[in-house]
């Protein structure tokens, strides 16, 4: 039976694989993957650059820098080309009751923590700009900072300096010590500010300190965020008799599966402004097991009015595990007892997850450390790198400091107004039209918010009345503009509009007949509640229908200008539309009901269309003259979905050569 995108399926494992899995776990079920449409949102490529996983001219030299004093470590000790000072973190990091034996294990306390890294660099005199990755939380006696080695060969033959960050010894299991962290972060660029500028060291003149950028993965994370945060104050927030001088120029943030929240400078989640940043996410994640990112990248903010080209990019990896970004960690996200605990068949092969880490973190700074901005089609629409992804299921979240909101749904509780003044929201035909809060999955820790901490709006309709073959119009959302933001906002065909619209699987019961009287209408209501109450127990018990096959959600876009001149895209040629990819984290099917809300994550997918498209649908509508868009829900019966982030946004140079081809 076919398997159309977005809905589940019970995936049946060869004879002897199952045999062996059912032997051992009798109780974990049949694996449930929703079936990949890779094979047709993958299938071109439409970017004639060579590949930013590829390595590049530039061979690869290696050294370690640290305290040359480790007890446990060789390379800490014995191989350290250049000695560094321990710095006082005594005023971030408290270990609690474990302090004793800690401090017995490293020989160090948080007075005098080392500052370690093994360096990857070109064998090129520079100079390069320099990147630091830092690894999260895990067993302290099983180091991690080896781990980003498929990172550090790959980014220093293509020209920068990665630094893998050694910080095991506040691993294990201390708390909120995320601010330590992000603070260890910034010491170590004043380390590297001091390489730069020592005549007799390796590192002399070699080191790009006008373009630095910062990785973490898990806790690493929150903590590249917070030193962002760090880097800008005079002051620790917590204790202001701690001062802050750093200043560095980091450029990019790059945050790996992150927590969120771990730690609240002042009680506040950190800001991140007018900084390019990157998160991603797997979907099958043990560990942090839902994308806390999407409430980092959602806070970033871009100055208004400000000249340049930064961005914001998330990225939702379908299989994509926790650990399988650090060839330490490997697909045990719960430790030695995952095998037992964690449903692992699913995966992504580790290569192929590091090779999706590969394209993006590379492409991501080509662009925002070198200017290379022939790869910043790919954030937009993942679609045009087909021949470089491996092949499982992205969602893609995009946002650039040229955006301009219509709609976020943010600003208040009035559902007909927009977010630029004046205007105004219209829905037509909805069985269901709110604005509500975006929610995570699940909270990770049972103390942490499960909100995105980010408002949208719902959109449910059914194009059919109840008891009638008449058709009904289809349901439509209006954003209409006030007369006069078209010339004051500098709006034409190179203008984009843009959103960020999910799919859900909710299918509202018909419509009223407008000719039906009282009695047919509350009986009609009352099987619509019944209807409504069935679905709404299936959803809970993760339920979908079994082989129940729902077609891909289309609807239209349609633009109007001051004329009444409308034109019309489809808005799936600009990129895939799905229902929630299914997901089963862990082995026993129950324990995963009882234990999340969903069987899916809510992640909405960016679409970008060029106002020019809806003039080479109808040369009549003039883009400059924009006085309204429209969602119009025609090419699905029945359905729903969440949109949030309508606007408008600058055409980039390069994006239109690099355009996936419109149906």
């Amino acid at each position: 039976m076919r398997h159309p995108p977005g809905r589940p399926r019970a995936v049946t494992l060869a004879a002897p694989a199952a045999i062996a899995i059912a032997l051992v776990t009798a109780c974990a079920g049949s694996l449930e993957l929703t079936p990949s449409d890779a094979a047709t949102v993958l299938s071109g490529h439409h970017l004639d650059h060579p590949n930013p996983a590829l390595p590049g001219p530039h061979g690869v030299l290696t050294l370690y820098y640290g305290s040359g004093t480790d007890k446990n470590r060789l390379e800490y000790r014995d191989s350290v080309a250049i000695v560094t000072e321990t710095v006082d973190a005594s005023t971030l990091v408290s270990l609690g009751a474990s302090a004793e034996s800690r401090n017995s294990y490293w020989g160090f306390s948080p007075d005098s923590f080392p500052i370690n890294a093994r360096v990857w660099y070109p064998d090129d005199p520079g100079p390069h700009p320099l990147v630091l990755v830092v690894h999260g939380n895990h067993n302290m006696r099983d180091f991690s900072d080896p781990g980003y080695d498929w990172l550090g060969e790959l980014l220093a033959s293509r020209g920068h300096i990665l630094a893998s960050v050694d910080m095991n010894f506040i691993n294990g299991g201390i708390r909120q010590e995320n601010d330590g962290r992000g603070w260890l972060l910034l010491k170590h660029l004043q380390a590297w500010r001091r390489f730069n500028e020592d005549p007799d060291g390796p590192f002399h003149g070699r080191v790009d300190m006008g373009n630095i950028a910062l990785i973490g993965h898990s806790r690493g994370g929150e903590a590249v965020a917070l030193a962002a945060a760090f880097n800008r104050l005079t002051r620790y927030p917590d204790d202001a008799s701690l001062e802050f001088d750093f200043g560095f120029d980091i450029k990019s943030v790059i945050s790996i599966a992150p927590v969120d929240g771990q730690y609240l400078p002042a009680d506040q989640r950190a800001p991140l402004s007018d900084i390019n940043y990157l998160v991603f996410h797997g979907s099958h994640d043990g560990d942090v097991t839902s994308f806390h990112g999407l409430r980092l990248f959602n806070r970033v903010r871009f100055t208004p009015g400000r000249d340049s080209d930064m961005f914001k990019s998330a990225v939702y990896v379908y299989r994509a595990n926790h650990g399988q970004w650090n060839t330490v960690w490997g697909a045990h996200d719960n430790g030695p007892r995952s095998a037992r605990i964690l449903e692992l068949r699913g995966l992504l092969a580790p290569e192929d997850q590091r090779e999706f880490g590969r394209v993006f973190v590379s492409a991501f700074l080509d662009i925002t450390l070198k200017g290379d901005d022939r790869y910043r089609p790919l954030f937009r629409d993942h679609r045009v790198a087909g021949g470089w992804l491996p092949k499982t299921m992205y969602i893609t979240r995009f946002m650039d400091s040229s955006f301009r909101p219509l709609a976020d749904f943010e600003e208040d509780i009035d559902v007909t107004t927009g977010s630029a003044p004046g205007v105004t929201l219209h829905g037509a035909d909805f069985s269901t039209w709110r604005e509500g809060r975006l929610e995570l999955r699940s909270s990770n820790r049972p103390t942490t918010s499960s909100s995105q901490l980010n408002q949208a709006l719902w959109l449910g309709w059914n194009n059919s009345y109840r008891g009638s073959d008449d058709p009904a119009p289809p349901s439509a959302f209006t954003i209409a503009l006030p007369a006069g933001l078209a010339q004051e906002w500098a709006i034409g065909a190179e203008t984009t509009l843009e959103m960020h619209v999910g799919g859900l699987d909710d299918e509202p019961g018909p419509r009223r007949h407008p000719d039906a009287d009282e009695a047919e209408e509350e009986q009609g209501d009352e099987g619509d509640r019944d209807r409504a109450a069935a679905e709404a127990d299936r959803d809970r018990r993760g339920d979908r229908g079994g082989d129940e096959e729902k077609p891909p959600l289309q609807l239209t876009i349609a633009a109007i200008d001051a004329d009444g001149d409308t034109a019309r895209v489809s808005l799936t040629d600009y990129g895939p539309l799905r229902r929630p990819l299914t997901i089963r984290v862990l082995r026993r099917s129950d324990l995963e009901g009882d234990r999340f809300g969903n069987p899916w994550e809510l992640v909405l997918q960016h679409f970008s269309i060029p106002l020019g498209d809806f003039v080479a649908g109808n040369p009549a509508f003039n883009p400059a003259a924009l006085r309204a868009v429209a969602l119009v829900f025609d090419g699905t019966d029945a359905g729903t979905v969440v949109v949030d982030d309508v606007g408008l946004a600058q055409l980039h140079q390069g994006f239109r050569a690099a355009r996936v081809p419109r149906r």
